[in-house]
């Protein structure tokens, strides 16, 4: 996706997050671009469908907490290279766990890696867009779920897989699908896992717009700058609400509500936004 990685590389387990140009970097599997105070991290498995295996998840891992600490990133971006978003769980390493051929026991990886990628990924306070440029399941699929907005290719689709491999669903799929589809929807999609096409996932709320692959780098490009000129502070602000009250009840969540609007109502982006409005001038935001 050229038209939303930028060239400026950020080191990730010690090694570059991609070769820039007129250097020669060892290529990892997740690529971290921050660009313009957007993060486009990439996962980088294009052979694999970017399958996560145990490097991958703790790479990713890396660059989600990072990029969620970093106050220079005012928007971040999710993607996959190749023809997939994410297959999800690496079967292949998976399987040789099973077979005690390999120390990777998924009880332990969904702790270790899939419960606080999503967390960080779910809870960060900027806005998170996935731009699906192909097939999102099991565990990939609960990755887009969590973001903010959802960009797919029309030849993108999702697969909740879980249960078709004789599991539980994980990676906050539990938590996010509901909320976006509803319970019984939701349950559907679980018990009886298949491909749910781009074009249904926009009729579900599973999709924010369907694009063209050519169109999607330069969509999620513009998205992604609109919402890095925006009130940081606000949008994170407005996520962490939403969520909060996804769980909590009225009283509890006006008080977070308050919490909120104290915490927005003091920032430098609020006074330059009241300035601005009886100026009847556009305000410009620094996200502070």
């Amino acid at each position: 996706m050229t038209g939303v990685i930028g060239t400026t590389g950020h080191t990730l387990g010690g090694k570059a997050g991609r070769e820039d140009v007129g250097q020669t970097a060892p290529m990892t599997s997740v690529l971290l671009d921050v660009v313009d105070s957007v993060a486009t991290i990439t996962l980088n498995r294009p052979e694999a469908m970017n399958g996560l295996d145990v490097a991958t998840k703790d790479l990713l891992l890396e660059a989600v907490q990072s990029v969620a600490a970093d106050p220079q990133v005012r928007c971040v971006v999710l993607t996959g290279s190749g023809r997939a978003f994410c297959v999800g769980q690496d079967l292949k390493e998976h399987l040789a766990g099973l077979k005690g051929e390999a120390d990777v026991p998924l009880s332990d990886t969904v702790e270790k890696h899939y419960n606080p990628i999503v967390h960080a990924l779910a809870t960060m306070p900027k806005p998170v867009i996935a731009a699906v440029n192909g097939v999102a399941a099991g565990a990939g699929a609960s990755l887009a779920f969590a973001a903010d907005f959802r960009i797919l290719v029309d030849s993108a689709g999702y697969n909740t897989s879980f249960a078709g491999v004789a599991l539980s669903c994980d990676t906050g799929a539990s938590w996010t699908l509901p909320r976006l589809v509803g319970r019984a929807k939701a349950m559907e999609l679980l018990y009886f896992p298949r491909t749910v096409s781009a074009q249904e996932a926009l009729e579900l709320g599973l999709a924010t717009q369907v694009v063209s692959a050519d169109e999607l780098p330069g969509v999620v490009g513009e998205l992604a700058a609109r919402l890095a000129a925006g009130p940081t502070v606000a949008f994170g602000s407005i996520r962490q609400a939403v969520a909060y009250s996804a769980s909590h009840p009225l009283q509890e969540s006006l008080a977070f509500e308050a919490e909120k609007m104290a915490l927005t109502g003091g920032t430098d982006d609020h006074l330059a936004a009241v300035d601005a409005f009886m100026a009847k001038e556009k305000p410009v935001f620094n996200g502070r």
